[in-house]
């Protein structure tokens, strides 16, 4: 891959996917001298927008025997999280050993970038990984990197829009190292980059406004199927209905509130009942679900019971009624439930929809839950349609001139979930430049990083995205033209 003297940093491109990273990277004016990506599907559509295949093995180029990553000022990686060995004494990297982190740890030991900025999913900085979580806090600082024991978790839907904000929740881990081997810094707290607060105040996100979507229906490949149709129009009946009962038996000034607890139409009994059955009495379940026993029953799922009988119990009337209007029994069990989480929302098409294996999720429409790399896209109630490929997109930063080319929207959707969102590595990025300025200053690849990073970028990456996308998209035309004879 050929290199260009005018650009402020060279950067490699690990885990690449799609290019979320390198949106970013590109946008501060960065430049790849390496990318890799395993997945064929994920590196054309890398190759289209970026002019570069990354198709390939981080194993078979960076090992014990091999090195084939140049010299580089930046390393990103959206690695994926695997178990290290516990081997009960601290064994540093080779504890990391049969990873992909040693890869990139090989890689950190061959050439000490400048800067090494890693995103993994939240659970890496939960308790069950927390062995991990430090072993690569000290195989880093091994190293000489300037790194915060505090994970950065940040969401794009955190950040106002115009810093690259998107309505999407969506919290990721950050790592993010400075190089500094003659410990400029030390004695100072390496502190997250960014917290994991809201920088929007008290202003909601308008979903429909600032994702933009696509304001009509007819959007090819999201249409809903007429079963899906079916069961939110069933549920729909049910939020309505309710909605009349639970206000007419209002009794104070407070706003009326539908159930917050998962509704399981399947779970309906009455609370007489339930109560002869917790005492050894005959069950009145049919739900195959439930325990023979009350005992036997998980707790949380006991709680949920006993909310679903009094439920039922003060509106039995209106719910067999209900009921009596819709086939229930030819919907699937997970369709037969619902989560209601959209408070003061007045219909269920006004929401935006999962169609969960826990029940259909109902949210305000103002901002949406992750993408993720399962078929959970998204519905837009007021649209009756599903978020498109182009929508989901937008929603992780990507310009509208992004191509996937001609691959089915399941891939598309797919790269998506997998990916990071732009502006929120944008602004992590930021920050931690700006958090190590001092150590940065001290050396001359980390005086253009900052200057890229910081000086000499606007406060989000939409200004750049298109051009820098566009740029990428005519390498890769020109690398498609026949050779002159």
């Amino acid at each position: 891959m050929s290199t260009s003297k005018g650009a402020p940093f060279r950067y490699i491109d690990l885990f690449a996917g799609i290019g979320g990273f390198a949106a970013a990277l590109e946008a501060f004016g960065g430049e790849c001298v390496y990318s890799v990506e395993i997945d064929e599907a994920a590196a054309k559509v890398y190759e289209r927008n970026w002019g570069h295949s990354p198709f390939g093995d981080i194993t078979k180029d960076a090992n014990d025997g091999v090195m084939n990553v140049p010299p580089h000022d930046l390393l990103a990686a959206g690695f994926p999280c695997q178990p290290f060995s516990k081997s009960g004494a601290q064994r540093g990297m080779e504890e990391t050993r049969g990873t992909l982190f040693w890869n990139i740890l090989k890689i950190i030991e061959a050439h000490h970038p400048t800067v090494v900025l890693l995103e993994n999913v939240r659970n890496l900085a939960g308790p069950r990984h927390k062995h991990e979580w430090d072993l690569i806090i000290q195989t880093l600082r091994d190293e000489g990197y300037r790194v915060s024991q505090t994970p950065t978790v940040f969401s794009p839907h955190l950040l106002p829009l115009e810093r690259g904000g998107r309505p999407q929740v969506r919290e990721r881990v950050f790592i993010t190292a400075t190089y500094d081997p003659d410990g400029i810094l030390d004695g100072v707290e390496a502190l997250p980059a960014l917290s994991n607060v809201t920088q929007r105040g008290t202003e909601e996100w308008d979903l429909l406004h600032d994702l933009p979507v696509d304001l009509t229906d007819d959007v090819p490949g999201t249409e809903l199927s007429s079963a899906e149709i079916s069961w939110i129009e069933a549920w729909n009946d049910f939020v309505t209905t309710m909605w009349a009962e639970v206000r007419k038996g209002q009794t104070d000034d407070k706003p009326p509130t539908l159930p917050g607890f998962p509704i399981w139409a399947d779970h309906w009994v009455k609370s007489e009942d339930l109560a002869l059955w917790m005492v050894g009495g005959r069950s009145p379940y049919r739900a195959v679900d439930v325990p023979d026993t009350w005992d036997e029953v998980p707790r949380w799922k006991k709680t949920f019971l006993l909310k679903n009988a009094e439920f039922y119990t003060r509106y039995k009337a209106q719910l067999d009624q209900w009921a009596s209007r819709h086939d229930l029994a030819s919907f699937p069990a997970s369709r037969r439930k619902l989560e209601w989480q959209a408070q003061q929302t007045a219909t269920l098409w006004d929401c935006v929809l999962q169609l969960r294996p826990s029940g259909i999720r109902a949210k305000r429409p103002t901002h949406l839950p992750a993408l993720v790399a399962i078929t959970q896209t998204s519905i837009i109630g007021p649209l009756r349609r599903r978020l498109s490929t182009r929508e989901a997109a937008r929603l992780q930063g990507f310009p509208d001139n992004f191509d996937f080319g001609p691959q089915p929207a399941p891939a598309t959707y797919k790269q998506l979930g997998n990916g990071v969102n732009i502006g929120a590595v944008w602004n992590v990025l930021r920050a931690h430049a700006e958090r190590d300025a001092e150590a940065l200053r001290t050396s001359e690849p980390g005086r253009a990083l900052l200057k890229a990073l910081v000086a000499d970028a606007p406060k989000t990456p939409d200004e750049r995205l298109d051009a820098v996308v566009a740029r990428g998209r005519a390498r890769f035309s020109e690398a498609q033209l026949p050779l002159a004879v």
